[in-house]
Order: structure tokens, then C-alpha cells, then sequence
């Protein structure tokens, strides 16, 4: 398959992007978790640029290729924490409302909320929603992987 689009977009979308990373890693929550909460998210969606990408930035960040290969069945492995079950939790329930699921319940924000300041929960709503955007941006354009951001 190929890229339907070629170039990058305008330099005050890529600016107000960055504006964006910059809020989240400002938001107090480790690298590697972020990017296992990217990695979850671009799975469900099947966005293979996302993919590709948040490997790469996991791995730089020191993550494990066994925790890398288990994250789509974190609940069924015992390689993930009680924290990072918590931010993984919402990255899955908020991403697949496309599926007609009922989102982050009561029951997942709490769990979420006992292990984050309000301040990391930000980030992580936040890096839900931007690698969402990226992922359909990506699908609708058929972006292929292979480039690290």
C-alpha cells in the first residue's frame, strides 16, 4: 500500500503539535509509560506508523521487547505494574468508543485517579486523544511505517 499524501503539514500545525508533547512530557508521567499508552492506542486502531514509532521511542527510552510484544494482552501478563494498568485502562476504553464501548467508566478514572496526580492524569488524557488524531490521520492517509518522530 501506498501513502496517498506526500510533505508535511503547515508549520503552524506542526507548531501547535509540539506545543502539545510539550504539555504532555511536561506532565510529570515517565516516558515509558507514555509510550506503552501511544503503543495500546495505535494497536486498537491498527495505525502501523504509530506502531512503528512508539516502539522506537519506548526502546530509546529503555523499555523491554517483552513488555513491547505482551502490550496488547497487558492484562493477561504479569509484566505490567498496578500503575500501568491504570493508564493503559483509559488509553483502551477511550479509544474504543469507535467500537460502540462505553468509554472511561466511573470504575476505570477511579483506578486511574488513585494512581495519578491530576496533573499526570492530564497528560495522559492528553496522549490518548493526540495519538488518536494521529492515528486517523494517519489511516485516512495510509501513512506507512518505517519513520520515527
Amino acid at each position: 500500500m501506498e501513502a496517498r499524501m506526500k510533505g508535511s503539514a503547515k508549520p503552524e500545525v506542526l507548531g501547535a503539535i509540539q506545543q502539545l508533547n510539550k504539555a504532555i512530557h511536561a506532565g510529570g508521567v515517565d516516558e515509558r509509560l507514555l509510550s506503552l499508552v501511544h503503543l495500546r492506542a495505535s494497536q486498537i486502531n491498527g495505525c502501523s506508523p504509530c506502531v512503528f514509532a512508539s516502539i522506537a521511542s519506548a526502546k530509546k527510552a529503555g523499555e523491554t521487547d517483552e513488555r513491547l510484544h505482551n502490550g496488547v494482552a497487558w492484562r493477561e501478563t504479569p509484566f505490567y505494574t498496578d500503575e500501568e494498568r491504570a493508564a493503559l485502562a483509559p488509553a483502551e476504553a477511550a479509544t474504543r468508543i469507535q467500537d460502540g464501548a462505553p468509554g472511561v467508566t466511573d470504575e476505570i478514572w477511579d483506578a486511574a485517579a488513585d494512581h495519578f496526580t491530576g496533573e499526570q492524569l492530564n497528560a495522559i488524557i492528553l496522549e490518548i486523544a493526540l495519538t488518536n488524531f494521529f492515528n486517523r490521520i494517519n489511516r485516512t492517509i495510509r501513512e506507512q511505517a518505517g519513520k520515527a518522530w
